[in-house]
């Protein structure tokens, strides 16, 4: 009602009944004054008194006696304004709800300019960050392509706060939402990834999609900083925060009254931050050791307020995305939410390929090397990678008369050459227009480029001498690099570092680059020590425990030449967790062993690989939470195919995908344990699985747990637990499993007289798929374990399944958790309890039973010895309901 009298009380009355709401919320003076002046409501001389009332709220007060003076019109326009410029008067935008305001049609055709600070700045934003972020810079500063034109989405995991994967983001917008959210006091959403997989590019993308109002946020600032910066800057240079928001990013115009910056304090959600590079800060810091820097006011070193940025010290509740190499810590307390870049999908790389080569030919011969080498292919999921061998491909074949893909396996250091050739051909002449190409000669383009290559090798080298990852032109100089040398690609030109007005500073193109150069330095110098290189190596100070077996490995080495290659494997299994077992030697080794392995590959020695593998004298390796993609693939093939005995290997938890299963082929037929869960896995390796463990049949464990496996692939690891004779162990859950393909796994389980434990948990065979698994239960010889969990099975389903179950004397461990049980299948599991056929343990957790259906099992319980447990925690019944079963104690409702 109190609403409806406001709607009906004209714009002068609304003035007057508001007065002292609209005095205190009311601040963006000028655009009113602007406006108000454009349209001849007031005079120049009636606006210049207005300004020269000393306070906010008493230029507000004279405003409003002003418009009530001039009339009802006046008085409307001025709430038009309020209405049209939304941005500047969030405060007021309640009352205009409140009194239903809605422009009538003689003011809604009337013109309103923005002149309110925090708009323009806003706009401001908008400008600078699209001009900053529609181009990526290419080779040198010549060459540039447009952002919208080139840029290709890569594979986005969400992850818990174990690390374990949530799914994949559909788009970017999802990255800044609530969705997979694991800590809603955390401050920081962490974006994870691996050299050149794509950090830096997709905060670029994010940035430009908010300066072109296309990312789905209503935040009106968007501050970008990149991490090194705050190490860069002096330790003595001590700013505000009002100063680091302003200028790296760009001050407001006219804005006397600094309402900009009292916006930011006042509506932290209205802001977004991102710090790129949180691996590249200089100083070994934990986020709660630096001291807090909680008044914006305060000055601090940048440092200490980026940390009270991340911890919502500062500015708390703004959107804060913080980029950093994988297997940087982070303190957990802060982080909101965290995804992991897996780079480019086959998907993603066709989308690559054809956003590159316009020119069909060449956009053909590129896919068919890409399709014939799975390295090659595995090395182009990263995106670095894939966009220097593209456009060292594109450029490099400009010139010549041929050139192709290399055929033999790719080392990083061959990536790496490849770039640095294309650099130095820059600086060749060209060849006459009329003239033929050139045959490509890469020892001639080195030749004739040493000097500048090795001068940007030194300045690479000094740089990492002093972890420095940013040079000056003094420097530069000092390290005989001319003008001339500066455009070839190596650098490029960074100006957010200066605070001082000094001359732009410079930085590799890339980090690895300046790591490949460095060593190159080391390389180039014959006169250098051997201590000179091994300092850039970390030293192991944890105490090393002999490990016995390689011992014995090293000590029945008949030629003392042979120790060599063995040191860093050696020195590496030192100490780590091993134990034996009833199936061997075991041993969890760490991500250094996996460093050894891509330093190995990178020396091309078969020799090496042969030696390196006779160190390894374990029976199974567990390679689990080592960050393995699909190229560390090919260094570990490179090295276990030289290995004579077989061995188990356990790759679980890594981002191998179908690339790396592809590389890993001829090891396979040395494998006892093939364990490749939670790794991105599709049908097409099941297709290189089925095809060599069928042809070795050695396999006895095959672990694909949470893969995206379809019914295809299900057939053919169907295929697998039918022709290998030795297999005992399959976990194949939480896949893509329908019941067609539950039927093909459960006809292979039924003629398989060597498998004992099967884990389906988390697919979707349902009831028909259920049937299957009861037919191969019935009489089966050696299967003990069983999980059906999560298989959206019915009463019906587990009716097959308990009548099946009584025939079966072998089966120990039974899991239909999660499933839709209901007290129909009751009475049939209670038969199966009481026919007491040896099952031990019975999990019905998370099903729909109610008290009358437990009845029936707890009855059946007083004529069984066999079973255990029968866990059935999560079912429909009361505490009070419970409470009657308390004297079976192997009913488990906890």
């Amino acid at each position: 009602m109190h609403q409806i009298e406001e709607a009906n009380m004209s714009c002068l009355n609304i003035l007057t009944y508001h007065r002292e709401l609209l005095v205190s919320r009311l601040k963006s003076v000028q655009c009113i004054l602007d406006n108000m002046l454009a349209c001849g409501y007031i005079c120049e001389e009636e606006a210049e008194m207005v300004q020269r009332t000393v306070t906010k709220t008493d230029q507000v007060r004279k405003i409003l006696e002003l418009v009530q003076f001039k009339g009802e019109e006046a008085c409307e326009y001025f709430l038009y304004i309020i209405y049209k410029v939304r941005e500047a008067y969030i405060d007021l935008q309640p009352l205009l709800k409140e009194i239903n305001y809605n422009p009538s049609n003689d003011i809604a055709v009337m013109n309103v300019v923005n002149t309110d600070p925090i708009s323009r700045y806003c706009e401001k934003l908008r400008h600078e960050m699209s001009r900053d972020t529609s181009f990526i810079m290419s080779y040198g500063q010549r060459e540039e392509s447009r952002l919208e034109e080139l840029y290709t989405d890569t594979q986005i995991e969400l992850l818990n706060d174990c690390n374990e994967g949530q799914g994949f983001l559909e788009s970017l917008d999802q990255l800044l939402g609530d969705h997979a959210v694991f800590n809603s006091q955390g401050e920081t959403i962490c974006v994870m990834g691996d050299a050149g997989v794509g950090k830096s590019i997709l905060l670029q993308k994010l940035q430009n999609l908010w300066s072109k109002k296309e990312l789905q946020t209503d935040a009106i600032f968007f501050f970008k900083f990149r991490c090194r910066m705050f190490s860069v800057l002096k330790d003595t240079e001590q700013i505000s925060l009002r100063q680091l928001l302003f200028k790296y990013n760009c001050y407001p115009d006219l804005d006397p009254d600094n309402e900009v910056f009292d916006y930011i304090l006042r509506f932290p959600e209205k802001i977004i931050f991102t710090f790129d590079g949180y691996d590249e800060i200089q100083e070994d810091l934990e986020l709660m050791d630096v001291p807090e820097v909680v008044s914006p006011e305060d000055k601090a070193h940048p440092l200490q307020l980026l940390i009270s940025l991340l911890c919502g010290k500062l500015l708390k509740g703004s959107q804060k995305v913080l980029t950093a190499r994988t297997g940087i810590e982070i303190q957990k307390k802060v982080i909101r939410k965290k995804v992991v870049l897996r780079g480019f999908s086959s998907a993603h790389l066709k989308t690559y390929l054809d956003l590159h080569f316009k020119e069909q030919e060449h956009k053909e011969l590129v896919s068919v090397q890409l399709d014939a080498s799975p390295h090659l292919s595995g090395l182009c999921s990263t995106p670095l990678f894939c966009w220097i061998v593209f456009k060292s491909f594109k450029h490099l074949h400009s010139m010549h008369d041929s050139f192709d893909l290399p055929e033999a396996c790719i080392t990083l250091t061959d990536i790496f050459l490849l770039l640095s050739e294309v650099f130095l051909s820059h600086s060749a002449s060209p060849a006459p227009a009329l003239l033929k190409k050139r045959a490509r000669c890469t020892s001639e383009t080195f030749k004739g480029g040493l000097r500048s290559l090795t001068a940007f090798a030194k300045l690479a080298l000094q740089g990492m001498e002093r972890g420095s990852l940013i040079c000056s032109q003094e420097e530069i100089t000092e390290c005989g690099l001319t003008e001339e040398d500066l455009p070839l690609g190596f650098l490029k030109t960074v100006r957010e570092y200066d605070s001082c007005g000094s001359p732009a500073t410079f930085e590799f193109l890339h980090g690895t680059l300046q790591s490949f150069l460095a060593a190159f330095a080391l390389i180039l110098d014959e006169q250098a020590a051997v201590s000179s290189i091994l300092k850039f190596f970390a030293e192991c100070s944890r105490r090393r425990h002999s490990c016995l077996p390689f011992d014995l490995c090293i000590r029945n080495s008949s030629k003392p030449s042979e120790k060599e290659p063995f040191t860093n494997v050696k020195s590496h299994l030192y100490g780590l967790p091993h134990y034996e077992s009833d199936k061997g030697n075991k041993v969890h080794v760490l991500p250094n062993f996996l460093w050894i392995l891509r330093c190995v590959f990178e020396t091309g020695s078969k020799d090496i690989a042969r030696m390196t593998a006779k160190g390894i004298t374990a029976d199974s390796i567990k390679l689990g939470y080592c960050n393995v993609f699909s190229g560390d693939c090919t260094a570990l093939n490179f090295v276990l195919q030289h290995r004579k005995k077989l061995l188990g290997l356990d790759m679980d938890n890594n981002n191998i995908s179908d690339y790396g299963v592809k590389q890993l082929k001829p090891s396979f037929c040395k494998m006892t344990v093939v364990r490749l869960c939670v790794n991105h896995l599709s049908d097409s390796s099941m297709e290189v699985l089925a095809e060599e463990l069928c042809k070795h049949k050695v396999v006895r464990v095959l672990g694909l747990y949470s893969n995206h496996i379809t019914d295809v692939g299900a057939k053919l690891v169907a295929q697998i637990i039918e022709e290998c004779p030795k297999l005992e162990v399959v976990k194949i859950g939480k896949n893509k499993i329908s019941a067609v393909g539950g039927k093909f796994l459960a006809s292979a389980i039924q003629k398989s007289t060597s498998i004992f434990d099967v884990g389906m948990w988390g697919n979707t065979i349902g009831d028909e798929g259920a049937e299957a698994f009861a037919e191969a239960l019935r009489h089966h010889p050696r299967l003990t374990n069983l999980s059906l969990s999560a298989n959206g099975i019915t009463s019906k389903g587990g009716k097959c399944l308990a009548a099946a179950l009584k025939e079966n004397s072998v089966l120990r461990i039974f899991w239909l958790v999660q499933n839709e049980l209901t007290d129909d299948a009751a009475p049939h599991l209670a038969e199966l309890v009481q026919a007491n056929t040896g099952l031990s343990h019975l999990w019905l957790i998370s099903n729909q039973f109610t008290v009358d259906g437990i009845k029936h099992l707890a009855e059946a319980l007083t004529h069984n010895t066999a079973l255990k447990e029968i866990c059935i925690k999560g079912n429909q019944l009361t505490e009070e309901e419970q409470k009657q079963f308390e004297e079976e104690k192997r009913l488990r409702f906890h």
